[in-house]
């Protein structure tokens, strides 16, 4: 069973008020370590971890058990496994752009998704804990505006030239790519008998 988790708090400037009337709708839900406090999370921050479009990744993959993350639904092309296998592996192209490591786009297609290795040496709750981490690490970018001006080099697919864009561009596709590939989980969760979650999600 997946543990619920939730994105990182900032180390930044004061804690936030206490007064119990203060909305906190938009503040990180985390108990922050001393040292870190809560802060305000932007439109970006909530399309990768919190609930701007959809239900929050975190309460999407929530209580799922390992053997229904392995069974393929009849007629889809992929497990619910592989689909966050491949969210995951384009999460740590993406930071490796945004951190300007130029890691080579897949010459196939194949390569975004696990082999029988790869899925047999990491477990279905360390694989929600890796992408968990890894979108913790992409929505703590987006708190600073230098970061997101900044211009990466992204490599393209075989044959094609190598893009130039904004850390905030790369980052906004990157919340699109997700959002597609969420969607695939709820709907496989759905098909299979295991929709909404114990925290709550969409039931359309």
């Amino acid at each position: 069973m997946v543990r619920l988790h939730h994105a990182p708090c900032i180390k930044t400037g004061p804690a936030p008020s206490t007064n119990p009337l203060q909305p906190r709708a938009s503040l990180l839900l985390a108990v922050c370590p001393r040292g870190f406090t809560f802060v305000r999370m932007n439109e970006l921050q909530k399309a990768l971890t919190g609930s701007s479009a959809h239900t929050p990744p975190s309460h999407i993959l929530e209580a799922l058990p390992e053997a229904l993350a392995h069974r393929l639904v009849p007629g889809a092309p992929h497990t619910i496994y592989q689909e966050l296998w491949h969210i995951t592996f384009w999460l740590g192209v993406t930071l490796d752009w945004c951190h300007a490591v130029p890691s080579p786009y897949p010459a196939h297609p194949s390569i975004g998704f696990p082999n029988e290795e790869q899925t047999a040496t990491e477990p279905w709750p360390n694989l929600c804990d890796r992408f968990l981490q890894l979108i913790g690490q992409a929505a703590i970018i987006t708190h600073s505006q230098t970061r997101m001006e900044q211009h990466v080099q992204c490599p393209s697919r075989p044959g094609l030239p190598t893009r130039t864009m904004t850390v905030e561009e790369q980052l906004i596709s990157l919340a699109a790519h997700n959002t597609y590939h969420l969607g695939r989980i709820v709907l496989l969760r759905q098909l299979l008998g295991s929709w909404p979650p114990p925290s709550g999600g969409f039931t359309w």
